[in-house]
């Protein structure tokens, strides 16, 4: 019977730890997180959705922004999954590719702006947290995160539309 026992406080305590990590998170990062997605939302307010939108429009245009301040503005302004409906400034054969340097810039971002895709936000933590324990600067590994990740997304985007093009051309040929 004391098989019993062990279960109903182990089963509780489960709940107990899951319940102070969850305060945790209210009175740590959620208040952040609310303020930063409250002053992206005024920014949007205060420049424009029209304004942003040509914004937008504009980077569609060109290479180097389409893969990098697209992506990045969109992942900003909408966070984790609206952030996908940016594609529709793209015209069918880049999507692929702006999709492909969206993704790869979800948890990067998580690093400066953990509203962006809360999910993420975890991982980054766990990883910051071995890194300040080692005696190591977080603001450093966030910026660097967030810098290698506007690279990451360039050569994703432009290596997946260069594949796209050639699949394209393959199947016209098929066809």
């Amino acid at each position: 019977m004391e098989w019993i026992q062990w279960f109903g406080e182990h089963f509780i305590g489960m709940f107990d730890a899951g319940g102070k990590q969850f305060m945790s998170l209210m009175t740590g990062i959620v208040p952040t997180l609310v303020v930063l997605l409250t002053f992206t939302y005024a920014m949007i307010k205060f420049i424009g959705e029209e304004r942003v939108n040509k914004v937008i429009q504009f980077a569609a245009k060109y290479t180097l922004l389409r893969y990098t301040l697209m992506p990045m503005l969109s992942i900003l302004m909408l966070t984790n999954p609206m952030a996908y409906t940016f594609g529709r400034f793209l015209p069918e054969k880049q999507k692929p590719a702006f999709f492909d340097s969206l993704v790869s810039f979800f948890h990067p971002v998580t690093a400066l702006f953990p509203y962006a895709n809360a999910g993420e936000l975890f991982v980054y933590l766990g990883i910051a947290n071995g890194i300040k324990e080692a005696g190591y600067s977080m603001s450093d590994l966030a910026v660097r995160y967030f810098l290698v990740g506007i690279v990451i997304m360039l050569l994703r985007g432009v290596i997946t539309e260069l594949i796209t093009k050639y699949l394209a051309k393959r199947m016209e040929a098929n066809a």
